[in-house]
């Protein structure tokens, strides 16, 4: 089983940690999966052992996103996303609002590496909370805007 509620993957997490599994976060929406997600959670799994998703619920994809999205309920994104080779655990996130949420899971989970591309409009806050943890902001990849999930809803799914 790939996919968690946060309770349950913190408890798994801490597994992997006594085994000395080195941890990645990433996170996400992930509303309609497409190669540039792919090829950066394959990226973002080569800087350790575990790549853990965190991925946003339905109710923040929508206030993010806006009408119509998610194309694709948590559930299902986190099906596609655990059937990835790459992908470790999926996290079936709550509700989540401002930065404490965020920062409690990182506190919580204590990732070695926090894996980012390198438009995150957070890779400051998200280096200080990794740092924070004595683990590491790794920039895996350059976003590839082709393939951005509301571009491609609103061009028609066109490549």
């Amino acid at each position: 089983m790939k996919v968690f509620n946060l309770e349950q993957a913190i408890k798994k997490i801490a597994e992997q940690k006594r085994q000395d599994k080195k941890i990645v976060l990433v996170g996400g929406c992930f509303d309609v999966l497409h190669p540039g997600h792919v090829r950066f959670l394959e990226e973002a799994k080569k800087t350790g052992d575990i790549l853990v998703v965190a991925l946003e619920s339905d109710q923040k994809v929508k206030m993010l996103k806006g009408l119509g999205r998610p194309v694709f309920l948590q559930e299902e994104r986190a099906e596609m996303l655990s059937a990835l080779s790459s992908v470790d655990m999926v996290i079936l996130l709550p509700m989540m609002v401002g930065g404490k949420p965020y920062s409690e899971m990182v506190e919580a989970i204590k990732p070695e590496v926090i894996a980012v591309t390198d438009d995150d409009p957070l890779l400051k806050k998200k280096k200080m909370e990794a740092e924070r943890y004595g683990g590491k902001l790794e920039i895996v990849i350059s976003r590839l805007t082709k393939y951005s999930t509301t571009s491609l809803i609103k061009n028609g799914l066109n490549f």
